[in-house]
């Protein structure tokens, strides 16, 4: 079974920083992707940001491109947002996913394409 674990969300001002940690119980290389999502308040969850685990290419939602960086540390199973210059409307459960083995691939900027999710972290600017 896998469990993915967010943390590092919170409430800071504009213009400020915070970094997400996503914490998976399956090995990385398990997973030819990961991704981080959000969901505001009334909206559908969208892509901020995915990461090929093999090489380590990224993609990005183009709302975010300059601003956040996804990284992940393999040896410790993690996954990592780094984001800059928030602005109020990136307020939003932020979620980390994970293809793992399995399941059809739609690109790594797609919710189909994830089989396992988080519970969140909350982002308020």
């Amino acid at each position: 079974h896998v469990q993915l674990v967010e943390s590092g969300g919170g409430s800071v001002q504009a213009g400020g920083a915070l970094n997400l940690s996503c914490a998976a119980s399956l090995a990385i290389y398990r997973s030819n992707a990961m991704a981080w999502f959000r969901q505001a308040p009334g909206k559908e969850r969208e892509a901020v940001a995915a990461i090929y685990t093999s090489g380590g290419n990224t993609k990005y939602a183009d709302s975010v491109k300059g601003r956040f960086t996804i990284s992940q540390d393999n040896p410790k199973a993690s996954m990592y947002l780094q984001m800059n210059s928030l602005k109020p409307e990136v307020t939003a459960m932020y979620y980390c996913a994970t293809r793992g083995d399995r399941g059809a691939w739609y690109g790594p900027l797609l919710e189909a394409s994830y089989n396992y999710w988080g519970q969140g972290t909350q982002v308020t600017v």
